[in-house]
């Protein structure tokens, strides 16, 4: 890889900010300040951190002490690994908050992210067992599957495969899948009044075809979302959405009431 190399800390530096007298552990210091460095772009995304060796001279502190530290930061998702190179910083994850009902484009362009498509397929299919029940329509009966390839930045973030009643997904597919939305399409052009959906979340291993869209390893995880969308008491749109676990990520804000 060949990122930059942060530079290290000076061990004047580390007098004042790491000391043995407070009562916090040492490696939970390091932590703190290491991820300040990170957030503040000291430490730039994709930029390999100072070696072990360099850490443990500038802090004065043991190995295991770094690598505490070090695997810390890791199961955050701030640093990532490479056997025989070292820690580099990860690039932040974009995120899209579940409190409001919307399609992928519509979250991340006030973040200033860039969205597009790529349509793998549209065509009339057979509904399975689990299609039918969602869609509220007889297992076998003839449903439109669109799957669509979501870049974000222009990178590959997510496979969509949906599923909508045979008329509608007609009609959706000779619109423009690559910049817009479905939902804005739904609603502005098919006259789809969207009111809530039904989401089931859950972590996954790509298989090779995911896997092979999305440049990434057969096995890498994934998130997959199951969203069933209704307008008013109709089921209209179901969709498997499997997004990158290593660039992507939900979140969710909840009150006690």
């Amino acid at each position: 890889m060949s990122s930059p190399r942060a530079k290290a800390t000076t061990g004047r530096e580390s007098e004042h900010a790491v000391t043995a007298v407070l009562p916090v552990p040492l490696h939970t210091q390091i932590r703190e300040l290491l991820r300040r460095r990170i957030l503040d772009g000291t430490y730039p995304p994709h930029s390999q951190m100072p070696s072990e060796s360099q850490m443990m001279e500038s802090f004065g502190v043991s190995r295991i002490t770094i690598r505490q530290a070090l695997g810390d930061l890791q199961k955050e998702g701030l640093i990532f690994k490479v056997m025989g190179k070292g820690s580099f910083v990860a690039k932040p994850k974009a995120f899209q908050n579940l409190s409001r009902l919307q399609g992928f484009g519509e979250a991340m362009a006030p973040a200033g992210y860039e969205t597009f498509s790529m349509l793998l397929s549209a065509r009339e299919v057979a509904a399975g067992p689990v299609v039918a029940q969602r869609l509220a329509v007889p297992a076998g009966s003839a449903v439109f599957q669109i799957q669509r390839l979501r870049y974000l930045n222009r990178e590959p973030i997510s496979v969509d495969e949906s599923y909508f009643p045979l008329e509608l997904g007609q009609r959706l597919a000779q619109e423009d899948l690559a910049t817009r939305d479905v939902f804005v399409i739904l609603e502005n052009d098919l006259g789809q009044n969207l009111t809530h959906a039904d989401l089931q979340i859950e972590a996954i291993s790509a298989d090779e075809s995911v896997a092979r869209h999305l440049r990434i390893d057969e096995a890498s995880p994934l998130l997959r979302i199951e969203r069933l969308t209704y307008a008013g008491d109709r089921p209209i749109d179901f969709e498997f959405l499997y997004y990158r676990g290593d660039a992507f990520q939900y979140r969710l804000r909840i009150d006690r009431s």
